[in-house]
C-alpha cells in the first residue's frame, strides 16, 4: 500500500520522460527514485515498530490502565519522516487491519463518513467505522471496551489480556417428543429427566461451567432446569464441586456436590446417555435423580502398567437425591414407613461410596474396562434402618484402525446391582414389622456406530423388587424392558434420536401386570465449549 502511495507521489510530481530527455534530466531522477525508496522503506519500519508498540500497549492495557506518566502509543510522538519525504495524506480504505493500526495525532483526530472522529483512516465501510475491539482511545489513551451484539456462548471467557481460557460456559438443551399407550408415563419412566408426559418434555435444559480456577484446583457446576408437566420451571444445582489438578502419587480430591462413582451411569449427565431414558435399576436403586449429594471423595491412580484407580466419596445421602438414603420420602412416606427426617448423628449416618475400576487395551482398537462399586449407609425407615448396595459394570469397545470421526465402532456396557434396604416398622399398628428387601436388576446395551454421525442401539432391562405384604407401592414391582433406537449427529453440537420402548410390569400382590409401548423423538443442541466426559 505503501508503495502504491509512492508510485503515486512520484508520478504526481515527475513528468514522464521521454527520448529526449538529457542525461543530467535522467540523473535527476534516479536520485528521486533512491530518495523515494529510501522514505518508503523508512516508512515500512515505522509502521511496524507502531504495530508492535500497539499490540504491547493491548495486552499491558486490558490490565492496568494507563497512568499520568506513562506514555501511550498514541500520545508517544510519531518518528520524524526523512527530509524530501511527503506528509501522508489519510484516504479511504475498508482494510480492517489497516483501520485498526493507523497511526493518528491525537490534536488531529480523523473522521469517518459521519462525521464521527474515530482516530483511524476515515472510511467508508460501516463495518469499520466502530472503534475496533482492542485499539487505544485517542482520548483516554486506554483500551477500549468491544461492544458486539452478535456474540455467543461458543467463545470461552478469557483473563484479561492473558489470551488463555480460564472457564467455558456451554448450553444444553435437551427435549423429547413422547408417545404411550400409558396415560400414567411419569411412573413407567424411573428417571426425573424422562419423559414424564405424552406430548412434548423438556426435562433437561443445563447450564455447564468449567475452568481453571488457580495453579491448584480446578472447578465444575451443572445447573440444570426442568419444565414440569405444567410447564413450571424447576431449578436444581446438579453439580457444583472443585477438584485438585497436581497431587502427587496419582492422588486426587474433590469436594462439593456431585454424582457418586458407582457405576457407569450414574457419574454421568443425561445428555451423554446412548438411550433417550434411565435404566429401571438404576432409577429404582439409585433413584430417579442418581446417586449424588454434598460430600467430598479422593481417588488414587495405582502405580501398574495398566489403568487402575481406587475412589472412595463420602456425602450426606440426605434428600431425594440420597434416594435409598435418608429419604424423607413424599410427605413424611418411603416404602409405606413413616420417616424420621433426622439429622445426621454421626459418621455412621453418612453414605460411603467406595470403588475400584480396571482398563485394559486388548489390541490398539479394542478396550475394556471392568468396575466393581458399593454404597453404604442409614436410611430413614428406623432408628437403626441400613441400606447397602453393591454392583459391577463391564465396558468394552471395538474402534476401527481406519475410523474417521470416531466412526465405525461397537460399544457394549452391562451394569449389574443389588440392594439390601432395611425398612422400619409401618406408619401405624395395621403392620407393625420391619422388612428387609433384598432388590437386583441389570441392564445391557449395544451400540453400532455404522456410518459417520448414525449409531444403532438395543438395550435389555430386568428388574426385580421383592414383595411386600403390607405396603401398596408401586415402585415394589418387578419389570422388564427392551429399547431400540437409532441416533443422528448431524454434528457433536446437535443430536436427533429415534426410540422404541416395550415394557413389562409384573403384578404382586396389589398391582396387576400390563404392558405398555412407547416412542420418544429426542432433539437436543449444545452451545458453547463443553468440557470432556470420563471415558
Amino acid at each position: 500500500m505503501l508503495v502504491v502511495i509512492a508510485s503515486h507521489h512520484v508520478l504526481a510530481q515527475t513528468a514522464t520522460p521521454t527520448a529526449s530527455a538529457t542525461a543530467s534530466d535522467m540523473a535527476a531522477l534516479r536520485e528521486q527514485v533512491q530518495a523515494l525508496t529510501e522514505t518508503v522503506k523508512a516508512l515500512q519500519q515505522q509502521v511496524k515498530d507502531q504495530q508492535a508498540a500497539m499490540e504491547k500497549a493491548n495486552i499491558t492495557g486490558n490490565q492496568l490502565s494507563q497512568t499520568e506518566g506513562t506514555p501511550s502509543v498514541v500520545s508517544a510522538p510519531l518518528p520524524t519522516p526523512l527530509p524530501g519525504a511527503s506528509a501522508q495524506e489519510s484516504f479511504p480504505t475498508t482494510d480492517s487491519s489497516v483501520v485498526a493500526n493507523a497511526p493518528t495525532a491525537p490534536s488531529a483526530p480523523a473522521v469517518n463518513a459521519n462525521g464521527t472522529a474515530t482516530g483511524q483512516f476515515p472510511t467508508s465501510d460501516e463495518s469499520v467505522v466502530a472503534t475496533p475491539a482492542g485499539a487505544i482511545s485517542p482520548t483516554t489513551g486506554a483500551p477500549t471496551t468491544e461492544t458486539s451484539t452478535g456474540s455467543a456462548l461458543t467463545q470461552p471467557i478469557t483473563i484479561a489480556g492473558g489470551g488463555k481460557n480460564y472457564m467455558n460456559i456451554s448450553f444444553d438443551g435437551m427435549f423429547a417428543l413422547a408417545g404411550s399407550s400409558a396415560r400414567d408415563l411419569s411412573h413407567i419412566e424411573v428417571g426425573d429427566h424422562d419423559p414424564q408426559q405424552r406430548g412434548f418434555n423438556a426435562r433437561n435444559i443445563e447450564l455447564a461451567f468449567d475452568g481453571a480456577v488457580d495453579p491448584y484446583f480446578e472447578g465444575f457446576a451443572n445447573i440444570v432446569f426442568k419444565l414440569d408437566n405444567d410447564n413450571q420451571t424447576e431449578v436444581e444445582v446438579e453439580e457444583a464441586f472443585m477438584q485438585t489438578t497436581n497431587l502427587p502419587f496419582g492422588l486426587q480430591l474433590k469436594g462439593g456436590q456431585f454424582f457418586a462413582a458407582f457405576g457407569r451411569i450414574n457419574p454421568t449427565h443425561p445428555h451423554t446417555w446412548d438411550f433417550a431414558d434411565d435404566p429401571l435399576v438404576h432409577g429404582r436403586l439409585l433413584g430417579p435423580d442418581g446417586l449424588r449429594g454434598v460430600g467430598a471423595q479422593i481417588s488414587w491412580t495405582l502405580p501398574t502398567p495398566w489403568y487402575s484407580q481406587l475412589i472412595l466419596a463420602s456425602q450426606n445421602g440426605r434428600g431425594s437425591t440420597g434416594f435409598s438414603f435418608r429419604n424423607p420420602g413424599d410427605n413424611g412416606i418411603f416404602f409405606g414407613r413413616e420417616t424420621t427426617d433426622r439429622e445426621a448423628r454421626g459418621l455412621q449416618d453418612f453414605v460411603w461410596i467406595p470403588r475400584w475400576e480396571n482398563s485394559v487395551d486388548l489390541s490398539p482398537t479394542q478396550v475394556v474396562l471392568a468396575g466393581v462399586s458399593g454404597a453404604f449407609g442409614s436410611n430413614e425407615t428406623g432408628a437403626n434402618a441400613r441400606t447397602q448396595i453393591y454392583g459391577g459394570d463391564l465396558f468394552y469397545k471395538w474402534k476401527s484402525a481406519h475410523a474417521e470421526g470416531g466412526f465405525p465402532f461397537v460399544k457394549w456396557q452391562t451394569e449389574v446391582m443389588y440392594r439390601r434396604f432395611k425398612a422400619g416398622r409401618g406408619v401405624d399398628e395395621s403392620f407393625p414389622v420391619a422388612e428387609t428387601f433384598h432388590d437386583w436388576g441389570l441392564y445391557s446395551q449395544v451400540l453400532w456406530g455404522f456410518r459417520k454421525g448414525w449409531v444403532a442401539g438395543v438395550r435389555g432391562d430386568y428388574l426385580q423388587m421383592q414383595n411386600s405384604r403390607f405396603t401398596n407401592d408401586e415402585d415394589r414391582q418387578s419389570r422388564s424392558r427392551i429399547s431400540a433406537n437409532l441416533s443422528w449427529y448431524p454434528t457433536e453440537f446437535s443430536k436427533l434420536r429415534l426410540q422404541y420402548n416395550h415394557d413389562f410390569l409384573e403384578s404382586n400382590f396389589f398391582l396387576a401386570d400390563r404392558e405398555v409401548d412407547s416412542v420418544f423423538l429426542q432433539f437436543e443442541f449444545i452451545l458453547g465449549a463443553h468440557g470432556a466426559h470420563k471415558f
